[in-house]
């Protein structure tokens, strides 16, 4: 048994809409689409154009910033559409699935023998090398570099996160293989983390470094492990990769053919049966909560989110599920004017602050919406982030320091430890209202640019 790292630091917030532990396969959908703007840094160059036949891991576009990484297509069939914003910004790829799955064939090497640059090229052949993060700055690795270990969180803390342990039953094999491809691109360890009290068959695995948690969110963020395992210094690379993405290049290694399914869980208060779906990454978010909405008074809408409440993509109902998310969150959106709401008892809504009476019912289940309550307002000190991030850094100053574009003192005060999903809850306790989210990636986007 692994040590157990306790943080004492985080906030779980309590939402209403837990996904059951039943697992629906969902048929294939008509579309699925691969986007770009699903990563940080990539500049997309197409290969492939309007009506030709592609086959799950055919590329569709590589990143002029590094050719070798190529974008493939999850599914088989015909390049529907290039979707294009401001400027012809490409937002994403569609494909209409011809229903077949059929695959481009792949080696299925012995790692015994295979050398890590050929397991490289074939992670980047396939397309599957996008799964695989660099820190710092949470862009796609850069398969040129060395990192000194790789690191995989087997839990989610989020709010209403699917449990991990469900997602992945049944697939151990392709776990333990994917962690032994791991295994080939660092001379560092694989180190995994898994949840206190649920580990399941994660302990089980072999070849990897297994270390406990305890606290509550962001205690499921790789980011935070990362800190608290082996912190990263300036000159460090280190790289990620999710639970669900490591099984899925396990499949890869051992079949040699691209299979994109995954588990997400479906949650959230407006979620009539929140539940497990199997689907193929880049499904169409209608082909899964069809049917399953509940019912909304007059001139109610909801939030279709790509993800968890705190970090997650506003994709709408006919978007389409981005390439890192896991869940679907469904909550009401709050764009009715509340009157004299600042002076109701607020019996229903949640706060840290004991403005609120939700400090009385610590283990209450919240229907919230995506209302701020007020604008932004002057980046008061308050304190609060301190409590809630369980990192051996000063976000306050970090935070100026990115304001003010102070490149040294970002270094100084831990830029290198952090992307935006470990400063999400900071951003959810702050009275200013800062998207502190934003504001981080566009500190890390000047460190890449001037650094």
């Amino acid at each position: 048994m692994s040590k157990i790292i306790k943080l004492r630091k985080g906030l779980d917030i309590k939402l209403r809409g837990e996904a059951a532990q039943q697992l629906v396969e969902v048929p294939m959908a008509q579309e699925y689409a691969v986007s770009p703007l699903d990563y940080d840094g990539v500049t997309p160059k197409m290969l492939v154009k309007v009506g030709e036949q592609v086959k799950a891991g055919t590329p569709l576009f590589f990143d002029k910033n590094n050719e070798r990484i190529l974008f493939c297509a999850p599914v088989s069939g015909t390049v529907s559409a290039v979707n294009r914003g401001e400027k012809r910004k490409i937002l994403n790829v569609t494909i209409t699935s011809d229903g077949q799955l059929t695959s481009e064939e792949f080696a299925t090497p012995d790692l015994q023998k295979v050398s890590r640059e050929e397991v490289i090229e074939m992670l980047l052949k396939s397309g599957l090398w996008t799964m695989i993060q660099q820190r710092p700055y949470g862009i796609i690795a850069n398969p040129s570099d060395n990192p000194k270990a790789i690191f995989v969180s087997a839990f989610d803390s989020a709010p209403l996160a699917p449990d991990f342990n469900f997602v992945l039953k049944g697939e151990q094999k392709s776990l333990q293989k994917g962690f032994e491809v791991l295994s080939k691109l660092t001379d560092g360890g694989v180190h995994l983390s898994v949840r206190a009290n649920a580990e399941g068959e994660m302990s089980a695995l072999n070849g990897v470094e297994l270390h406990t948690f305890k606290g509550k969110h962001p205690v499921g963020n790789v980011g935070v492990q990362i800190h608290h395992i082996d912190p990263m210094a300036k000159g460090d690379i280190a790289w990620t990769v999710n639970i669900q993405d490591v099984a899925i290049i396990g499949r890869l290694f051992m079949t040699g053919k691209v299979d994109m399914h995954k588990v997400i869980a479906l949650t959230g208060s407006e979620v009539e049966n929140p539940q497990y779906y199997k689907v193929i990454s880049g499904a169409p978010v209608a082909s899964i909560v069809k049917g399953n909405i509940k019912v909304q008074k007059e001139g109610d809408t909801v939030r279709y989110i790509s993800g968890n409440v705190l970090t997650g993509a506003n994709v709408g109902e006919h978007g389409f599920l981005t390439a890192k998310a896991h869940q679907i969150t469904v909550i009401p959106e709050g764009d009715k004017y509340e009157m004299l709401g600042w002076a109701m008892p607020r019996f229903k809504k949640f706060s840290v602050s004991r403005s609120y009476f939700s400090w009385l019912c610590p283990s209450k289940k919240y229907r919230l919406d995506t209302n701020l309550n007020g604008g932004p307002r002057a980046f008061v000190v308050t304190g609060l982030f301190e409590e809630y991030l369980p990192m051996d850094i000063y976000p306050m100053y970090l935070f100026k320091a990115m304001i003010a574009k102070d490149i040294d003192k970002m270094e100084n005060l831990g830029i290198y430890e952090i992307v935006e999903e470990d400063v999400a809850l900071c951003e959810f306790v702050d009275p200013s209202k800062t998207e502190i989210q934003k504001l981080v990636r566009e500190s890390i986007n000047l460190m890449i640019k001037e650094c």
